[in-house]
Protein backbone atom coordinates (compact mmCIF):
# COMPACT_ATOMS: atom_id res chain seq x y z
CA UNK A 1 0.00 0.00 0.00
CA UNK A 2 2.65 2.57 1.38
CA UNK A 3 4.40 1.62 -2.12
CA UNK A 4 1.59 2.86 -4.61
CA UNK A 5 1.06 5.84 -2.36
CA UNK A 6 5.12 6.97 -3.21
CA UNK A 7 4.60 6.21 -6.91
CA UNK A 8 1.09 8.19 -6.90
CA UNK A 9 3.27 10.86 -5.44
CA UNK A 10 5.83 10.93 -7.33
CA UNK A 11 3.81 10.25 -10.36
CA UNK A 12 2.30 13.57 -9.23
CA UNK A 13 5.49 15.69 -9.10
CA UNK A 14 6.60 14.89 -12.08
CA UNK A 15 3.06 15.80 -13.85
CA UNK A 16 3.37 19.64 -11.77
CA UNK A 17 7.34 19.54 -12.30
CA UNK A 18 6.58 19.15 -16.10
CA UNK A 19 3.54 21.95 -16.46
CA UNK A 20 6.05 24.09 -14.43
CA UNK A 21 8.89 23.74 -16.79
CA UNK A 22 6.42 24.14 -19.79
CA UNK A 23 5.29 27.45 -18.21
CA UNK A 24 8.29 28.39 -17.45
CA UNK A 25 9.30 28.06 -21.07
CA UNK A 26 6.31 29.90 -22.15
CA UNK A 27 7.20 33.15 -20.23
CA UNK A 28 10.35 32.85 -21.19
CA UNK A 29 9.17 33.02 -24.81
CA UNK A 30 6.79 35.79 -24.07
CA UNK A 31 9.53 37.74 -22.00
CA UNK A 32 12.05 37.56 -25.33
CA UNK A 33 8.76 38.61 -27.96
CA UNK A 34 8.11 41.80 -25.33
CA UNK A 35 12.42 42.25 -25.27
CA UNK A 36 11.98 41.82 -29.40
CA UNK A 37 8.93 44.21 -29.41
CA UNK A 38 10.55 46.96 -26.92
CA UNK A 39 13.80 47.10 -29.40
CA UNK A 40 11.24 47.55 -32.55
CA UNK A 41 8.65 49.83 -31.29
CA UNK A 42 10.99 52.06 -28.81
CA UNK A 43 10.19 51.25 -24.88
CA UNK A 44 8.37 54.43 -24.69
CA UNK A 45 5.33 52.95 -26.95
CA UNK A 46 5.93 49.54 -25.27
CA UNK A 47 5.48 50.89 -21.72
CA UNK A 48 2.65 52.79 -22.79
CA UNK A 49 1.05 49.25 -24.14
CA UNK A 50 1.61 48.00 -21.06
CA UNK A 51 0.09 50.46 -18.84
CA UNK A 52 -3.24 51.01 -21.18
CA UNK A 53 -3.57 47.38 -21.85
CA UNK A 54 -3.94 48.24 -25.36
CA UNK A 55 -1.50 47.93 -28.09
CA UNK A 56 -1.18 50.78 -30.65
CA UNK A 57 -2.50 48.49 -33.59
CA UNK A 58 -5.78 47.17 -31.61
CA UNK A 59 -6.41 51.14 -30.60
CA UNK A 60 -5.83 52.38 -34.44
CA UNK A 61 -8.45 49.34 -35.38
CA UNK A 62 -11.10 50.07 -32.58
CA UNK A 63 -11.25 54.00 -34.30
CA UNK A 64 -10.29 52.99 -37.69
CA UNK A 65 -7.23 54.91 -38.22
CA UNK A 66 -3.93 53.82 -40.16
CA UNK A 67 -1.68 56.63 -40.11
CA UNK A 68 -1.61 58.41 -36.33
CA UNK A 69 -2.11 61.91 -36.73
CA UNK A 70 -4.05 64.29 -33.79
CA UNK A 71 -6.69 65.14 -36.52
CA UNK A 72 -8.12 61.32 -37.04
CA UNK A 73 -7.65 60.58 -33.37
CA UNK A 74 -10.24 63.85 -32.93
CA UNK A 75 -12.72 61.48 -34.51
CA UNK A 76 -13.46 59.36 -31.79
CA UNK A 77 -16.30 62.14 -30.22
CA UNK A 78 -18.98 59.94 -32.69
CA UNK A 79 -18.35 56.54 -31.33
CA UNK A 80 -18.30 58.10 -27.77
CA UNK A 81 -21.69 60.18 -28.20
CA UNK A 82 -22.97 57.16 -30.01
CA UNK A 83 -22.09 54.75 -26.92
CA UNK A 84 -23.54 57.18 -24.57
CA UNK A 85 -25.83 55.18 -21.93
CA UNK A 86 -28.68 57.98 -22.23
CA UNK A 87 -28.99 57.24 -25.77
CA UNK A 88 -29.25 53.26 -25.21
CA UNK A 89 -25.22 52.82 -25.20
CA UNK A 90 -22.57 50.54 -23.53
CA UNK A 91 -20.69 52.15 -20.84
CA UNK A 92 -18.10 49.83 -21.37
CA UNK A 93 -17.73 50.51 -25.06
CA UNK A 94 -17.48 54.24 -24.28
CA UNK A 95 -15.05 53.41 -21.52
CA UNK A 96 -13.35 51.16 -24.10
CA UNK A 97 -13.58 54.18 -26.56
CA UNK A 98 -11.86 56.87 -24.01
CA UNK A 99 -9.04 54.81 -23.49
CA UNK A 100 -8.32 54.05 -27.38
CA UNK A 101 -8.11 57.87 -27.52
CA UNK A 102 -5.73 58.40 -23.99
CA UNK A 103 -3.87 55.85 -26.10
CA UNK A 104 -2.78 56.97 -29.38
CA UNK A 105 -3.18 60.82 -27.44
CA UNK A 106 0.45 58.78 -25.47
CA UNK A 107 1.61 57.58 -29.47
CA UNK A 108 1.47 60.67 -30.62
CA UNK A 109 3.24 62.29 -27.64
CA UNK A 110 6.11 59.64 -27.62
CA UNK A 111 6.44 60.19 -31.42
CA UNK A 112 6.52 64.23 -30.87
CA UNK A 113 9.37 64.11 -28.29
CA UNK A 114 11.05 61.39 -30.31
CA UNK A 115 11.16 63.95 -33.30
CA UNK A 116 12.68 66.78 -30.56
CA UNK A 117 15.20 64.52 -29.58
CA UNK A 118 16.22 63.94 -32.96
CA UNK A 119 16.51 67.09 -33.68
CA UNK A 120 18.21 68.26 -30.81
CA UNK A 121 21.09 65.81 -31.70
CA UNK A 122 24.04 67.38 -32.47
CA UNK A 123 24.77 66.41 -36.24
CA UNK A 124 28.51 64.94 -36.97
Amino acid sequence: MAKYLVQIIVMGVQVVGRAFARALRQEFAASQAAADAWGRGGHQSAGASNLSGLSLQEAQQILNVFKLNPERVQNYEHLFKVNDKSVGGSFYLQSKVVCVKERLDEELQIQAQEVREKGQMPKT
